[in-house]
């Protein structure tokens, strides 16, 4: 069975990380699936789907990394096109990924203790976000 399920973020922008644990375990809840796996995704270019332990010292450590890995304020070709100035966006969020595939079981996510799914928003500016989750399983 395959259910498809969305939900609804407002961001900050800027590396905004955002802990999305509890609201894919209640679409998991809602649906009829019991055991199987969900994958969380992100349309759209400038965001991206991980896990961590969401705690300030490992959030702020993950900002810092992006920013030493791809920082903001140099060239980038995507800004000279189009000026938006998000060219960093871009190149984060393809490193990071949109897409993150989890196990449950009992209707229960099988992460780590400290293990929480986030959802990063390395865009310039405040968005609207709608993260989509194909629940398979039986």
């Amino acid at each position: 069975m395959v259910e498809t399920k969305s939900f609804i973020l407002y961001t900050n922008g800027d590396c905004d990380v955002i802990d999305i644990t509890l609201e894919v375990e209640s679409k998991i809840i809602e649906s009829e699936i019991q055991t199987g796996t969900v994958t969380v995704f992100i349309p759209g270019s400038t965001g991206g789907i991980t896990t961590i332990e969401f705690e300030s010292g490992a959030v702020n450590d993950l900002k810092d990394a992006f920013e030493k890995i791809i920082p903001k304020n140099i060239n980038y070709a995507h800004n000279e096109r189009w000026g938006d100035g998000n060219g960093h966006s871009h190149i984060r969020a393809s490193m990071l990924g949109p897409s993150l595939t989890v196990p449950f079981s009992s209707k229960n996510l099988l992460l780590g203790t400290w293990q929480q799914i986030i959802f990063v928003d390395f865009d310039n500016r405040e968005r609207k976000r709608e993260i989509i989750l194909q629940i398979i399983g039986e």
